[in-house]
């Protein structure tokens, strides 16, 4: 499937399990992509708000990600890199619980679940997993997150894609623009811009 060029800026506003706004930015590198976006939500009685900066290679893959979180505990940052073939490093330390994923997933995030949506690319009816490095919203812990995408009916222009996180006993129909971003993410978030 072939997928546009991302907005050069897109909004979220995230609903039933958090209350709260994103707000991502996109700039086109030498080398991919640079994905600069700010979350602020209020979740079970908390607020925290997540900065963070994303760089992809060309097919989508997470080069880097520096993620900075603010809650009512303190500030934080957590870094990741990785080589594009699933090997990783958090903050400089190699992480082998992470091997073999591809992307990275913010749990303060409606905007991630693109990055294996565009990376995949699934031809409808195809389904693939896709482990992603997890980052928790509230302490920037850095987890293993095991997850399948399913292309289900598209919707007119729109993708459509099953997602799961069998741990959290999590699913939801991604519906995507043609860029590949989510428009409705339903139980976390809706396209605001």
């Amino acid at each position: 499937m072939e997928f546009t060029h991302p907005p050069a800026g897109a909004a979220w506003l995230h609903q039933d399990s958090r209350q709260g706004f994103e707000v991502a930015f996109f700039r086109v590198t030498d080398d991919g992509l640079r994905i600069d976006g700010h979350a602020a939500v209020a979740e079970d009685g908390d607020a925290f708000a997540v900065e963070y900066e994303i760089e992809l290679d060309p097919d989508w893959h997470t080069r880097t990600a520096r993620v900075r979180g603010r809650s009512p505990s303190g500030s934080r940052t957590v870094v990741l890199e990785t080589d594009g073939s699933g090997h990783w490093a958090v903050d400089g330390k190699r992480a082998p619980y992470l091997e073999g994923c591809l992307d990275v997933d913010l749990e303060a995030s409606a905007l991630t679940n693109a990055l294996p949506v565009r990376r995949l690319s699934l031809p409808q009816g195809a389904r693939a997993s896709a482990p992603a490095a997890w980052v928790r919203a509230r302490d920037l812990t850095v987890e293993r997150l095991e997850q399948t995408y399913t292309r289900s009916t598209d919707r007119g222009t729109h993708t459509c894609h099953d997602y799961a996180a069998p741990a959290y006993g999590f699913s939801s129909r991604i519906v995507s623009d043609e860029s590949g971003l989510p428009l409705e993410y339903p139980g976390i978030a809706v396209r605001a811009l």
